[in-house]
């Protein structure tokens, strides 16, 4: 406890004991309740109250017990990432690497805890569901979503503040997302296997329950189109190794005869290439190759991989910023949307 000197002046705790919000209060000459407004956040506090009780902690040393901030600002001071995908591929792929990596960074800044959100479709996605309308949390990144989950529907009804990594590809208006232009994306991929010479031209396609598989495949078709070429030979995967082996075994079945193939993902493409390797083809001599991302898998593949930048460190630091501008009250509640041009890195498969 505080005591007096003999002029009557307050003194801090004794040895060993930390000071109390009481004690803060009676050196800052204000209430116990203005000091806790003061003290975590919250309004009806005026400019010199505000001073006295920061140079009260100041002098004292007082450390804030965050449960009583919480129940001063209704916040949790955490942010939710949920990614519905299974656990080994969270950890395995590098697209949620850097995902992670990038909406930590800008967290960090605020001293704001991320907190990962597993959530396939059924008991793990109820149970999700459940923990998010108890508000744990005061808000919701969402990446790699499907049409089954229906994430943009659910987090609306809630009124939880969320911003996705990525166009939903349901129910978009309800919400804030930031994405790149993989139309653009899909055509810049084709087109430069038109401008190699190719004149038979498959692709390996993302999933057809996300808009980033839906829409490299539409931009690749804009491309045939525009120069006259067929746009039948067509596979999909998984944006997986183990989906772009599968695709291109497909694909080198049913089109013997291709000469450029336009892959959705890197891992894809680094799973075809193994594919053209078993089979003889040379690349890109017999088969020019593309992929999707630039995340560091092209860099290692046999030969380097030429590919589509997706600019998802970018991409999730603005998600994240407009998560956090939804928190703190700085939107108007209208969803909006940001788009990131995609770009070409050229290497040695086409």
């Amino acid at each position: 406890m505080t005591s007096s000197d003999p002029n009557g002046q307050v003194q801090g705790p004794g040895p060993g004991q930390a000071p109390t919000l009481d004690e803060v209060a009676r050196l800052a000459g204000v209430s116990r309740a203005t000091a806790s407004r003061a003290i975590n956040g919250g309004n009806r506090v005026s400019a010199t109250a505000q001073a006295a009780v920061d140079a009260a902690v100041e002098s004292l040393g007082y450390s804030p017990n965050p449960a009583a901030r919480s129940l001063v600002t209704r916040r949790t001071d955490s942010i939710g990432l949920v990614v519905p995908e299974p656990d080994e591929r969270v950890f395995t792929d590098p697209f949620f690497v850097h995902t992670l990596r990038s909406v930590n960074r800008v967290l960090s800044v605020r001293d704001l805890q991320l907190v990962l959100l597993l959530a396939r479709p059924g008991d793990e996605e109820r149970r999700m569901l459940r923990y998010l309308r108890r508000r744990h949390i005061d808000g919701v990144l969402v990446v790699s979503h499907h049409r089954s989950d229906r994430l943009a529907d659910h987090l609306a009804a809630l009124a939880l503040p969320c911003a996705f990594v990525g166009r939903p590809i349901e129910s978009a208006d309800k919400v804030a997302y930031v994405d790149t232009d993989n139309v653009a994306g899909g055509r810049i991929a084709a087109e430069l296997l038109v401008q190699r010479g190719c004149t038979r031209i498959g692709t390996i396609a993302g999933p057809t329950d996300m808009a980033a598989g839906t829409d490299r495949l539409e931009g690749w078709r804009a491309a045939l189109s525009d120069a006259g070429l067929p746009d039948d030979a067509v596979a999909y995967g998984d944006f997986t190794e183990a989906g772009g082996e599968a695709a291109a075994r497909e694909l080198l079945a049913s089109y013997p005869d291709l000469d450029g193939i336009a892959v959705a993902s890197d891992l894809m493409a680094a799973g075809a290439l193994r594919v053209l390797a078993a089979a003889g083809k040379r690349v890109p001599e017999d088969v020019a190759v593309t992929g999707y991302d630039d995340l560091g898998v092209s860099d290692r593949t046999h030969p380097t991989l030429t590919t589509v930048r997706n600019p998802i460190g970018e991409m999730a630091e603005q998600a994240t910023r407009l998560l956090l501008e939804q928190i703190e009250g700085e939107r108007d509640g209208r969803p909006i949307r940001v788009i990131f041009p995609p770009s070409l890195v050229r290497r040695e498969s086409a």
